[in-house]
């Protein structure tokens, strides 16, 4: 890959911890009180790096993930915290009988960072989630705009050229799938890279859903430059301009993250 940090887990992990201390707990903590008794869980943990600042404070925290892979990754980087029993790695589907089970209405918060975008139905999940919350419960939403320069995730891409190409995700399918081979990206690439134009998410429709599930949205924030662009591509982490934010539609490209807490 491209960028360091998709072949270097121990980087990943790193720049994880700092996004999480330095942007999202500031987010969350503004719209819920982050004390040692919030059980909070991850989904689409990765390494779990998300999930350090809410551990350093003593909540109990689960982190759930698909790729066995990580959560193995996972257990080496937050051992400490597995010993100490607040932190389960769990490498499972949150739709599983046995997974309801054990944490239904268990969660004060649930975080979904860099997740939303990736998981096919949306409606059906974020409908879900109310399964795991607590009555008193929140959920985090972080997330590229689909629409915004690199919301197809082409950053990940091989070719120099593609990798920092803007809106070439925009494309339609065989044009863009066209691009990619062009280019002699992996067929592994392609299919991810398809896979993300079929499940990639803008404002309007993400925050239509949170409606439509019966939801509220406590807080938000848009960003003009990611924080996580400061470990990709040097650059200063910028909010969006508030007229710009304001705009239907046309916020979506030029806005590179926005967080959501909904309730």
């Amino acid at each position: 890959m491209s960028l360091v940090q998709h072949g270097n887990a121990n980087i990943r992990y790193q720049q994880q911890v700092d996004n999480s201390i330095n942007y999202v707990m500031p987010f969350i903590e503004a719209a819920m009180p982050i004390t040692p008794d919030i059980r909070i869980m991850e989904i689409g943990c990765g390494e779990g790096g998300v999930l350090i600042p809410f551990l350093e404070k003593g909540c109990h925290c689960v982190g759930v993930d698909l790729s066995d892979d990580k959560i193995a990754l996972g257990h080496e980087f937050l051992k400490q915290y597995v010993d100490a029993g607040i932190m389960q790695l769990i490498n499972k589907n949150i739709y599983d009988v046995d997974f309801l089970g054990e944490f239904k209405h268990s969660f004060d918060l649930i975080i979904l960072k860099d997740a939303i975008e990736h998981i096919p139905d949306q409606a059906r999940i974020i409908g879900y989630l109310k399964n795991l919350l607590t009555p008193r419960g929140q959920v985090y939403f972080g997330f590229p705009p689909w629409y915004m320069p690199h919301g197809g995730h082409q950053q990940t891409c091989r070719s120099k050229v593609l990798n920092m190409m803007p809106y070439i995700h925009l494309l339609p399918n065989p044009f863009y799938k066209g691009l990619l081979r062009a280019f002699k990206e992996d067929e592994s690439v392609i299919t991810e890279l398809m896979e993300i134009k079929d499940t990639g998410i803008s404002i309007e429709r993400f925050e239509k859903i949170v409606k439509e599930q019966g939801y509220g949205i406590t807080k938000k924030q848009f960003y003009l430059i990611n924080p996580i662009y400061k470990y990709k591509f040097g650059l200063k982490p910028r909010l969006q301009w508030g007229p710009v934010a304001k705009l239907p539609f046309l916020r979506n490209f030029v806005t590179t993250c926005v967080y959501y807490m909904i309730h």
